[in-house]
């Protein structure tokens, strides 16, 4: 007898109460083949043509878990329910008035009723002790407002297996921004958000110069009158720079500093390098990008949306655990292709929660095909995570990834046309498109690409867990042996014991009692940097962005982790997230002989499972 696909009692776990289908009306489906087939058969009704040809040739990429498909279309697609397919969501720019507050606040709790996690830039919102030009009104700032969001999403979804999902971002020169950055030392604060800070080349060089850096508001949203210096800067939502009046100056350092000691100590804010996002951003002709996906992996403009999905690497090891070990390269490029096709027709066949991202949605035909099992791929080929061989490796997995779904998507376009918000000479001209090879840019240039965008790697960690827990994204796998505290359908905890894919996948074959080899490495082994130097490895191949958190042992020195952020600007990623823990900071992933896990800890990183959008 073959070995059942779900073979822990976690996946089979997360199967039951986040995927499988149990309509009232129907009985329950009876595998996880079932689940396979309502998706490939709901995916391809969208066909004009060929339907259960395709419908065959999807469900052969989701068997055995060799394409992992995001959590919202595995729970969605095919389920007859009012839900949306997407993870995940941007929302509109949010007017500063209460109407204009009151409505954002509406749309995204219909987003998350719907299954989608949401995004906000909160920095249209005048700084705390401003007054409006109109009303005389005394704001409360952005900080205050994010509250409500807080409370809405603990509502929203309090009870089921899975928790609401936000980001909240403001830029680095709002005058409320330290408020901002030091909003999660406050204990219980905003405990529903991932909170960002969006970071300018200009504030990078500012602190290089050891020069003062402007907090500002635009001068149209304040009260008439009052002195004070008065500069132009672009900001969000509007379409050219502004005038702007300077509220004080502080020097840039001091800044900085808050900002990586709240990182430091609270594990948040993050970083978004917004001006790279924005020049790197496909779509970068016609959209200003402020914010992304609660997790960060998709930026995203305003009403934007994105379904995900990933390659499941150890499934591609041939021969793991011996000299003969490779990855086939191939069955991955012929797999992304299907993946593609997949995807895209997800784009058809959601409902929306809103019109606004349904017109950005099928505008833009964004995907975000990715990886995931990458740590664990790497061990059964013998390969140490934190070491060059590894990067190389991984970096040629991301541009075949990559590379076979840009052709996939000009083959879309002849068969289904192209992205509707394409502007083919504008689009050939942004960084990414011009990095890629001859042929995919002649074909854009010949008849158009079907998604103008197409790589993420998201953190995966249900889905991961769903497939055996192989390792989550392109995470290092967290340890060998752990205990993870899950939600149950009933909105309570239960503790599962849980054993690395490929550590067991090895066990099998040398049994219990055999040491590892060094090349099994674990986060808190590794170096912080290495984390960052495989994030950078890949950023090249990605043009949406990675989710990626870099962990740094409680002792690890400040100034060493403040340069982490150096290094990673210097290193061309699109943003930067760190954990540190500490005593003060729970955790839902224990290692064994460590201490229990505490009621209502707090996750290790932004992506728990509950929190993540898949």
């Amino acid at each position: 007898m073959t070995e059942p696909y779900l073979n822990t009692p976690l996946a089979r776990h997360i199967w039951e109460t986040k995927y499988r289908l149990q309509a009232p009306e129907a009985a329950p489906e009876p595998d996880i083949e079932a689940t396979w087939w309502r998706v490939a058969r709901s995916l391809a009704a969208v066909e004009s043509r060929e339907r259960e040809h395709w419908a065959r040739r999807f469900y052969a990429i989701l068997e055995d878990f060799r394409f992992l498909p995001g959590g919202r279309i595995l729970a969605g697609a095919g389920s007859g329910q009012r839900v949306t397919l997407f993870n995940c969501f941007v929302m509109g720019v949010i007017e500063d008035s209460l109407d204009g507050i009151f409505e954002r606040l509406k749309e995204g709790a219909l987003t998350m009723q719907a299954g989608g996690g949401v995004g906000y830039d909160f920095s249209t919102l005048r700084p705390a002790g401003s007054m409006a030009r109109h009303s005389g009104r005394i704001a409360s700032g952005p900080v205050s407002f994010m509250r409500i969001w807080d409370a809405m999403c603990a509502t929203i979804m309090s009870t089921g297996s899975r928790r609401g999902a936000m980001i909240g971002s403001l830029r680095c020169d709002h005058p409320d921004i330290e408020a901002f950055v030091d909003a999660k030392r406050e204990p219980g604060a905003l405990r529903h958000f991932n909170l960002s800070v969006q970071i300018t080349d200009a504030f990078m060089q500012a602190i290089e110069e050891d020069a003062d850096w402007p907090l500002l508001f635009p001068l149209d949203q304040l009260q008439a009158g009052g002195q004070g210096e008065v500069l132009e800067r672009e900001w969000t939502g509007r379409r050219e720079p502004v005038p702007c009046r300077v509220f004080r100056r502080l020097p840039a350092r001091e800044l900085w500093e808050r900002i990586m000691r709240a990182a430091y100590e609270t594990a948040e804010p993050g970083v978004l390098f917004i001006d790279r996002i924005n020049a790197l951003n496909n779509l970068g002709y016609r959209e200003q990008i402020t914010t992304t996906n609660p997790c960060g992996e998709i930026p995203l403009p305003p009403y934007g949306a994105c379904d995900l999905g990933s390659i499941n690497l150890p499934r591609f090891v041939q021969a793991p655990f011996s000299r003969a070990a490779r990855l086939d390269l191939e069955g991955i490029r012929e797999t992304v292709i299907l993946a593609t096709r997949l995807l895209d027709n997800v784009i058809d066949a959601s409902q929306f929660p809103l019109p606004a991202q349904a017109e950005q949605a099928r505008g833009a035909r964004r995907i975000g095909l990715g990886i995931t099992g990458l740590a664990d791929a790497l061990i059964m080929l013998g390969l140490h995570y934190g070491e060059p061989p590894a990067r190389r490796l991984a970096a040629e997995v991301m541009q075949t990834v990559c590379h076979a779904a840009y052709r996939s998507s000009l083959q879309l376009a002849q068969e289904k046309g192209g992205f509707p918000f394409l502007e083919a000479e504008a689009y050939l001209q942004r960084p990414f498109i011009r990095a890629l090879p001859a042929d995919i840019r002649q074909g854009i240039a010949a008849g158009g690409i079907r998604n103008s965008h197409l790589t993420a790697i998201a953190p995966n960690g249900t889905i991961s867990l769903l497939a055996g827990n192989v390792s989550s994204g392109i995470e290092p796998v967290f340890d060998f042996h752990h205990r993870r505290r899950v939600l149950d359908a009933g909105g309570g905890y239960r503790v599962f014991e849980v054993e690395d894919y490929a550590y067991r996948l090895w066990q099998q074959g040398a049994g219990a009692e055999a040491e590892p080899p060094p090349f099994f490495v674990n986060a808190r082994t590794l170096a912080p940097q290495a984390h960052l130097e495989m994030q950078a490895a890949l950023q090249p191949f990605v043009d949406n962005a990675i989710s990626k958190t870099i962990n740094v042992p409680e002792d690890y020195p400040f100034e060493a982790f403040r340069g982490l952020y150096h290094s990673a600007y210097r290193a061309g990623v699109k943003g930067c997230t760190t954990f540190r823990p500490t005593a003060l900071r729970g955790s839902v992933l224990i290692s064994e002989g460590e201490a229990g896990l505490e009621e209502g800890a707090i996750s290790p990183h932004c992506c728990s499972i509950e929190r993540e959008a898949d």
